[in-house]
């Protein structure tokens, strides 16, 4: 029922038929979505069988069905690889974390999750709080190019930080094991995750950042974005996105506040 009325309101709103306006938002018609492969936050693939599951896959597909149209969605090689997925055509909309320097080259929704970013350390380690981090010698492991990397670039001062190419979470587990750094920064799931595979470790309780999980289209693409902004409002109040978020069992995800307060925390910065 709710897709119907949400697929009328639509109609009603933009004066077009559901399929003329599916056709205008989605000339190939079908909706193309891409996701980092390597976030959990946003959706994994099951190795298994390929199906991709997770809150990102659950709102792109409700999406397609409220347009009417089918839905594929796909893994991308980081950050990069789902920026050039929208901006080259290869897909009509893309799931990433917010970020000035991005939103010059692709236009963003508002907000729909935060993805709560935190450090992970060593059992024994005498670091208990996100306080004791940023200090001088203290050397801290971040995905290289994530939001982690570009938030803890800005803010740091003190501490240095070892960039780990391609976000190889055995990778982190051997540096911190070896002590080449102190922490590792990236998001709550990531480091859940490795914690369940190893022991020893320990998530500290605080968050430095929660992460702005929000979806991209090319760059002027006006209508798709404001039916893309619409559908998250909807998504959002209905309880779609808190259930989504349920379904996959993600840790540290948090359902983002409603659109305008973030419009108005934006102001207020």
């Amino acid at each position: 029922m709710s897709q119907v009325l949400s697929t009328l309101a639509i109609v009603l709103a933009t004066g077009v038929s559901a399929a003329a306006l599916a056709a205008e938002l989605v000339p190939g018609g079908t909706l193309r979505a891409t996701f980092i492969s390597t976030n959990p936050v946003q959706a994994k693939a099951d190795p298994n069988t390929g199906e991709v599951k997770g809150p990102a896959a659950d709102l792109a597909r409700e999406l397609g069905r409220r347009l009417g149209i089918p839905v594929t969605i796909k893994g991308a090689q980081g950050v990069n690889g789902v920026l050039a997925s929208v901006k080259n055509g290869e897909a009509d909309i893309g799931f990433l974390a917010y970020d000035p320097v991005r939103a010059k080259e692709v236009d963003y929704s508002q907000t729909y999750a935060l993805a709560q970013n935190t450090y992970l350390v060593l059992d024994g380690s005498p670091l208990r709080s996100i306080s004791e981090i940023d200090r001088a010698g203290m050397r801290i492991g971040v995905t290289e190019g994530d939001t982690a990397d570009l938030v803890l670039t800005r803010t740091l001062k003190s501490a240095e930080l070892w960039r780990n190419k391609g976000g190889d979470m055995e990778a982190a587990f051997r540096a911190l094991q070896a002590r080449e750094i102190a922490a590792y920064a990236t998001n709550r799931q990531r480091l859940h995750e490795l914690s369940q595979i190893h022991a020893g470790l320990r998530l500290l309780p605080e968050n430095f950042y929660g992460v702005e999980q929000s979806i991209i289209v090319s760059k002027g693409n006006t209508r798709l974005l404001e039916t893309v902004q619409n559908f998250l409002d909807e998504a959002r109040s209905s309880g779609l996105v808190a259930s989504a978020i349920a379904r996959s069992g993600i840790v540290g995800l948090d359902v983002a506040p409603p659109r305008d307060q973030q419009n108005r925390a934006k102001a207020a910065d």
